[in-house]
């Protein structure tokens, strides 16, 4: 115990003795691997979200082989937090509550998933333009074939002075019939053909009115069409379900994991997965950008993860590898 003890001693003068030789070339290499740390773990933990320094910090330092903040270049977390922003790794900002960092993702993945998004909103604005355009030329569609009758005026005469003159005002009508007492009688049928072709106009009024009704609702019917196939072909940036086999693609874990396959356990957020590795039963917390989807042999089940049918199972019937595309059967 003693020799061990005294070798143990020695080694450690000798590492202080070489750190007081260039105790710049420490400071720098202490200094990244902090830097390194730290970010992976805001990277991993927090993705692109805005959280507090110190509670980065302190589930940094939970974790038992952490570098010392001494050891670095920075004097305090708030002097580290700065520096950050200063060199565009993170978005900082200090409130009375303390300093905010939220990690910027310059992944070629995650910007091209950004660019993917971008394009999809000009893609819905397209849409919402056509379907509005749509709707113009139904509206000028319907005004076309309709004509405004405009009311038509005359002079009332009298022939004879001592004639009384009578009214025949209908109701809804938008005529006065003056009728002499003696021609009354003779008017008699003339009224009643006036009766029924006002009921004739009503009728065909109303006839064309449902006619327009019709139009208007086969229009609506359409936009609806449109709006569903819109939404059920709809495109997201995340994709991760339970119980789905995925594979590790990021080498930042060691060739232990890489290419290997994993049983998706539980999704958090979204884009954050708990999977169990199928050879060894370990447990891992991964981004989906560190997994990718793993295709059965055709006959075996399958899940749609994304577009339309999104979470619908079925069966994979073929794999077209030129077209990076597959033909499945939904169960339901």
């Amino acid at each position: 115990n003693g020799f061990k003890c005294h070798c143990m001693s020695e080694s450690h003068q000798r590492q202080l003795l070489l750190a007081s030789e260039n105790p710049q070339q420490f400071m720098d290499y202490f200094s990244e691997e902090f830097r390194n740390d730290f970010l992976e773990l805001l990277r991993r933990r927090f993705g692109t979200k805005r959280v507090h320094n110190n509670i980065v910090y302190n589930e940094y330092i939970s974790h038992r082989e952490h570098i010392h903040m001494n050891a670095t270049q920075w004097e305090t977390l708030t002097d580290f937090t700065k520096w950050l922003g200063r060199e565009g790794l993170c978005k900082v900002d200090e409130t009375p509550k303390g300093w905010y960092i939220q990690y910027i993702d310059r992944d070629p993945e995650t910007i091209r998933r950004q660019q993917e998004q971008e394009r999809k909103k000009k893609q819905d604005l397209d849409d919402e333009e056509k379907t509005a355009k749509f709707i113009e030329q139904q509206v000028r569609r319907g005004l076309e074939g309709k004509e405004v009758e405009k009311p038509v005026y005359t002079e009332l005469n009298r022939e004879n002075e001592e004639e009384k003159v009578t009214f025949n005002l209908n109701k809804g009508g938008s005529t006065s019939i003056a009728t002499s007492s003696k021609t009354s009688s003779v008017l008699g049928p003339n009224a009643l053909k006036m009766v029924e072709g006002a009921v004739k106009r009503k009728e065909s009024a109303h006839s064309s009115g449902q006619s327009k009704e019709k139009k208007k609702k086969s229009a609506l019917d359409e936009i609806m069409e449109l709006e569903e196939e819109k939404k059920r072909t709809a495109r997201r940036d995340y994709w991760l379900q339970p119980e789905i086999v995925v594979k590790i693609i990021t080498k930042k874990l060691g060739e232990k994991y890489h290419k290997k396959k994993a049983v998706v356990k539980e999704v958090i957020d979204k884009y954050t997965a708990v999977v169990k590795m199928i050879d060894s039963g370990d447990k891992l917390k991964l981004d989906q950008t560190h997994l990718e989807t793993v295709i059965p042999a055709p006959g075996k089940k399958v899940m749609v993860l994304n577009g339309g049918y999104r979470g619908n199972e079925g069966i994979l019937e073929s794999i077209n590898e030129k077209r990076f595309s597959a033909t499945i059967i939904i169960d339901s």
